[in-house]
């Protein structure tokens, strides 16, 4: 059963000579559970489609779908707590709150929503995230990796459907990075969650269940992951070194 369904997705910057169509009659689904990476090169339009899918920017044209509902015909405000209920966000600068700890920036969203966090579920992913110890200290105690599994915290206390991930390693080391993604599809799949995430990492690109390119505004579907490979020695050199 498809969670995401993304429909002729285009979107043009500007007017007359100085348009640029950062998207072109873009179309998926992603079924529920589904781990997808999309890659591309900087510009190439995939942070651009990942705005449209959490609905942080509007498309010039097309549709999203997201568990059946059309996100782009609802209301603002309509809009605003669909998306803190459904969709957690996850940074590669990681966006905490600096003046506040560990345990208060993971149950932020849910007080955003004037709603009383469970402290069954916080105990449980402090526990999962191993962050019991950190639950205290503030986002500048921490190191990157304790940062990132707290940001990764954060999106999953509103128990979302969808988890969209834009270069959530891109500040780690690669010890870090290693951990923080095993941990992130393990919670996914704990939570029965959907991942999309985007990188420039071929290497974390080759763990998602399917990989999606985006080069000028177009989507290519690799399909899986083992398949991108196989297709990509064939047939060009995407799949020869990490993408700039």
């Amino acid at each position: 059963m498809n969670l995401l369904e993304v429909e002729s997705i285009s979107k043009i910057y500007g007017s007359g000579e100085t348009a640029v169509q950062a998207l072109k009659d873009v179309s998926f689904t992603v079924q529920k559970g589904e781990f997808v990476a999309i890659v591309g090169e900087s510009g190439s339009g995939k942070s651009t489609l990942l705005n449209m899918l959490g609905a942080l920017d509007t498309p010039t044209s097309g549709k999203v779908f997201i568990d059946g509902k059309d996100t782009f015909s609802m209301k603002e405000r309509q809009l605003t707590v669909f998306r803190r209920r459904n969709i957690g966000f996850i940074f590669q600068a990681f966006n905490l709150i600096p003046e506040l700890n560990v345990e208060q920036n993971i149950i932020f969203p849910v007080l955003l929503d004037y709603q009383k966090p469970s402290k069954k579920y916080l105990e449980e992913l402090l526990s999962v995230l191993n962050l019991r110890e950190r639950r205290g200290h503030l986002p500048s105690q921490l190191s990157g990796g304790q940062q990132q599994r707290t940001a990764i915290g954060r999106a999953l206390m509103t128990r979302p459907s969808l988890i969209l991930a834009d270069e959530p390693t891109g500040n780690l080391d690669s010890k870090n990075t290693r951990e923080v993604i095993a941990l992130l599809k393990a919670t996914a799949k704990k939570y029965e969650q959907t991942i999309v995430m985007i990188t420039h990492s071929r290497s974390i690109a080759q763990t998602a269940d399917r990989v999606l390119q985006v080069s000028d505004g177009v989507l290519t579907d690799f399909g899986r992951a083992q398949d991108a490979r196989r297709t990509s020695v064939m047939h060009g050199p995407e799949w020869k070194g990490d993408w700039e």
